[in-house]
């Protein structure tokens, strides 16, 4: 009998033993805070929306996500410092399109977006407006084409930063309404939207979300925006191509990348939380103020996007000849 009781106890342990084994060593993730490395400076629509992120993910597992704003080369240093970082969930990346335009852009860049990175969600869709300081007597996207046919290279516009959606758009508009402009790129929306207000540039192409508290507080006035319909924020506001400016078609995106190698069960577990955190009523509520389509997709549905995402705003690039280096 003792022999049989010994028997049942060794088996018992050596389950016991062989679950804790196997295990996953990040069961209880997150157990210390997590980093989110936004590559811009505070204030821009990727920071907005990482702090979003970050305070719903903070409030729904009592773990701190920290937004970390590390800013420079048109967003890659901060993206570098996510592709070098342990894949263990501590350190993921909010970024936007522009993720996936580097390789297009530069001849020479220091990641890969897709090969050295995990694909988490993608966040949000965001229209981008077209903007210009009330001061402007230019009051409509027909009077900007004449304009800027009249005197090339006369407006100057302003984007957050090299190879960003908002530079791409610009470029975009040059391409199709046959005008040139000159690019004056920024490390971020915010402080290009404070050079625009100052009178220092003549226009942006910015993300809905760092544009309309300005537009609502009348330091600028919004000509047109990017999408193919107009947005209900915005109902008055007409496209670009209403303008004038005929298959003019442009959007902005935002995602959440893990480090290449980042457990399967880590990046559906972030994931869910985001697919969570666009249905949620209060920060629907705020993605609505802010003019952002929610998404919320799985990192399968997110890869898949952002390859062909890479492919559209890389023909972009190409018949624009808008190579940096």
């Amino acid at each position: 009998m003792k022999n049989a009781w010994r028997h049942v106890l060794f088996t018992a342990f050596t389950a016991l033993a062989l679950s804790v084994a196997v295990a996953p060593a990040h069961s209880a993730y997150p157990d210390k805070p997590v980093r989110l490395i936004v590559p811009y400076p505070p204030g821009g629509p990727t920071d907005i929306l990482g702090r979003m992120a970050a305070q719903y993910m903070t409030e729904k597992t009592g773990q701190t996500f920290i937004v970390e704003n590390r800013a420079g080369a048109s967003g890659m240093i901060g993206a570098e410092t996510v592709a070098r970082a342990s894949a263990d969930g501590y350190t993921l990346l909010v970024n936007a399109s522009i993720h996936v335009i580097y390789p297009s852009l530069y001849k020479q860049v220091p990641i890969d977006p897709i090969k050295d990175f995990t694909p988490i969600s993608q966040i949000a869709l965001v229209p981008l407006v077209l903007v210009m300081s009330p001061k402007q007597p230019v009051q409509s996207v027909a009077m900007l084409v004449d304009a800027a046919k009249a005197s090339p290279g006369r407006f100057r516009f302003a984007s957050s930063g090299n190879g960003a959606a908002p530079h791409l758009a610009g470029e975009a508009f040059d391409l199709l309404a046959d005008v040139k402009m000159q690019h004056i790129p920024y490390k971020g929306s915010a402080p290009a939207l404070t050079d625009l207000i100052g009178g220092h540039v003549d226009l942006m192409f910015d993300s809905l979300p760092s544009s309309m508290p300005h537009i609502k507080n009348g330091s600028l006035k919004a000509l047109a925006v990017t999408t193919s319909k107009r947005i209900p924020s915005l109902p008055d506001v007409p496209t670009v191509a209403e303008g004038g400016v005929k298959g003019y078609e442009i959007t902005t995106w935002y995602g959440i990348w893990g480090p290449k190698g980042l457990p399967a069960d880590l990046a559906n577990q972030v994931s869910k939380m985001m697919a969570e955190m666009v249905k949620d009523p209060k920060y629907r509520e705020r993605l609505d103020t802010l003019g952002a389509e929610p998404v919320g997709s799985t990192p399968e549905a997110f890869a898949k996007f952002e390859v062909d995402e890479e492919r559209k705003f890389g023909d972009i690039v190409r018949q624009s000849g808008a190579k940096l280096d």
